[in-house]
């Protein structure tokens, strides 16, 4: 069973795309916290949906429209997204703007660790994250026409400012710890050395791999994507190895060589060797910084949670992750001269 009015969805892609079959079958993905994302079948094949949530939104999140720009200046590229096909920017077709894009079929994996597969292949998967991420950053966002799909230059300044916003204008209690992260990490911001597209939410529950081995077909949930600092991104995703692993794709706590997984300096050196750096100065402060943006995040979760508009039944498990994350957080600012 569907939120979405069926009918009138039916109607619209009737008219955007002629000769679209009628809908089969329309159903919500599990989980996810942003913007809700549904299978639609239709005909002889299988489409995914995203739209906004319904209700009251905070300022510039959930721009699906974004998103679905964004697909379309990397689809061509050749870097591994789905392909979009019909964006609706009427929010009075089925109460909130949404695009349709391509299925792409193949694995996901939600556990950090990779249990689902054999020691010796996980090094593997890990390796093929870190090519993709650093080709990312290696595509050239004017040649791509997306010169103006971010501003350029002190992309993180302007981060920890957005993200302060955004957690004050959803804020529900006092954490000690964000009050010290809004005051520090605006003064000890590093200086940004190259600019390029950046995902956002990098981490391994948000690709699709190939079913038969660790290419990557699909990167998905680019709801943050932006052009800003390559090390902000990298940092996101390296995040993982300092995150407990009883946190979505956290590798913290497990022995990484017993799972057959790399450490972080190997991460580190193959994203480096791969982007031509000779290392990564600041990296605690990078992890102090998304942890932060994380807290914002979770934060709006929170608030959206109390307005009945969160996109999931596992919010609770998000919200609960704000304090501690927060602490974290902290602690990263410590490591990093706080």
């Amino acid at each position: 069973m569907s939120d979405i009015d069926q009918a009138a969805l039916s109607r619209w892609l009737g008219t955007a795309l002629p000769g679209f079959p009628a809908i089969a079958r329309l159903e919500k993905f599990p989980g996810g916290q942003s913007n809700p994302t549904y299978r639609l079948v239709a005909g002889d094949k299988a489409y995914v949906l995203r739209r906004k949530p319904f209700g009251p939104l905070l300022p510039s999140a959930h721009a699906v429209d974004r998103e679905y720009r964004l697909l379309g200046a990397l689809h061509p590229t050749g870097f591994p997204v789905p392909r979009p096909i019909a964006l609706c920017a009427d929010e009075s077709v089925i109460g909130a703007i949404f695009y349709l894009m391509e299925m792409v079929e193949g694995r996901t994996f939600w556990d950090g660790d990779l249990p689902e597969l054999a020691k010796g292949e996980r090094r593997a998967y890990y390796e093929s994250l870190v090519d993709t991420i650093a080709a990312l950053h290696a595509i050239d966002h004017v040649a791509a026409g997306l010169d103006d799909f971010g501003a350029t230059g002190n992309y993180v300044a302007r981060q920890v400012q957005r993200w302060t916003k955004q957690y004050r204008a959803s804020q529900t209690d006092d954490i000690p710890e964000v009050d010290r992260l809004i005051e520090w990490l605006p003064r000890t911001v590093p200086e940004q050395t190259r600019t390029s597209i950046i995902h956002g939410d990098y981490r391994v529950d948000n690709i699709i791999f190939a079913g038969d081995g660790p290419r990557v077909r699909a990167v998905l949930d680019w709801e943050l994507a932006t052009i800003g600092d390559p090390l902000a991104d990298f940092a996101y995703f390296a995040m993982a190895w300092v995150t407990p692993n009883s946190v979505r794709s956290g590798l913290l706590g497990i022995d990484l060589a017993e799972a057959g997984l790399p450490t972080l300096d190997e991460v580190v050196a193959r994203y480096c060797e791969a982007t031509g750096r000779d290392g990564l100065l600041d990296l605690h402060w990078y992890f102090a910084y998304n942890l932060f943006r994380a807290v914002g995040i979770i934060q709006g979760i929170k608030k959206r949670a109390a307005d009945g508009t969160a996109s999931s039944a596992s919010s609770e498990e998000m919200i609960a992750l704000l304090e501690p994350f927060a602490r974290l957080a902290w602690t990263q600012a410590e490591l990093a001269g706080a």
